[in-house]
């Protein structure tokens, strides 16, 4: 009897272990996306910030461009058992350009204009922080536009000695007026008619701290609010803001995480919704 509750209860034990794990899926590297299940009811934190989950218990985060070796997931199951995974993050080689002997003033703007540029990076934050509880990312991904790749993501250029930005999406050369299609489903959470250095802007919220940005158009055809599907057209390409050539500037992020497109089109194809 004794031998028979010790093997009930041991059984029960490796149940619930079972049920209390998380499968993760996806691209563990710099600039990758991770998606994957664990029981409905757990709550998860990447280091330290809170990871959507749906009811039917999927997921999905992203890896900053510069992210470190590792991460922390800690888990939170129903049953109050908590668990915290170490997660190694494959580092990547990044393309930098230096170039040098160029005029100071093409490198550093003036005050009136660094003062617009900061305001609108902050719409930008701003529409990044407001996520959707939806999952409409579950679409997958699809390239928004047909051309010639003309810059990756993470590439950096140092000019005159000062490093710049990284570069964060995926520059698609095509003749002005190429139509720009939403990525995948989701909500307009930004639109914008001329910013300093992306011009005509658009942003999709997909949900769980997923954002699309698509910028340098020169017609936009949705609004702020709108729900798209996959594939709607929102736009067309086109040389606005900072730009030298008609080209849409695509990115992906989540919340301020920058992810590189291609790795998440390869990783969430359009039309493979291995999420379900």
């Amino acid at each position: 009897m004794r031998a028979l509750f010790f093997c009930t209860a041991l059984c029960l034990h490796i149940a619930a272990a079972a049920a209390n794990s998380v499968t993760l899926h996806g691209r563990l590297e710099q600039g990758g996306i991770v998606f994957g299940t664990v029981s409905p009811g757990t709550s998860l934190k990447l280091d330290g910030r809170a990871v959507s989950v749906s009811e039917a218990g999927r997921f999905v985060f992203g890896m900053d461009r510069d992210a470190k070796s590792s991460a922390t997931l800690v888990a939170r199951y129903s049953d109050g058992l908590e668990t915290t995974q170490v997660i190694s993050v494959a580092p990547r080689d990044w393309q930098i350009e230096r170039v040098d002997g160029l005029p100071q003033n093409t490198v550093t703007p003036n005050p009136e204009t660094v003062k617009r540029i900061r305001n609108e990076g902050g719409m930008i934050v701003a529409a990044r922080n407001r996520t959707e509880s939806l999952p409409f990312f579950e679409t997958g991904f699809l390239q928004p536009a047909q051309g010639r790749i003309s810059g990756v993501f993470g590439s950096q250029r140092i000019l005159n000695g000062q490093p710049r930005s990284p570069h964060s999406g995926l520059d698609i050369a095509a003749p002005t007026g190429t139509p720009i299609v939403a990525t995948a489903d989701g909500i307009v959470s930004l639109v914008h008619d001329g910013m300093v250095l992306t011009g005509k802007t658009v942003m999709i919220d997909h949900g769980f701290g997923l954002d699309s940005v698509y910028i340098h158009m020169s017609d936009i055809s949705v609004e702020q609010g709108q729900r798209v599907r996959q594939g709607d057209p929102i736009g067309a390409i086109g040389m606005t803001g900072r730009t030298n050539g008609p080209h849409l500037h695509f990115g992906i992020s989540w919340y301020g995480a920058k992810l590189d497109p291609q790795t998440v089109m390869a990783a969430l194809p359009a039309g493979q919704n291995i999420l379900q």
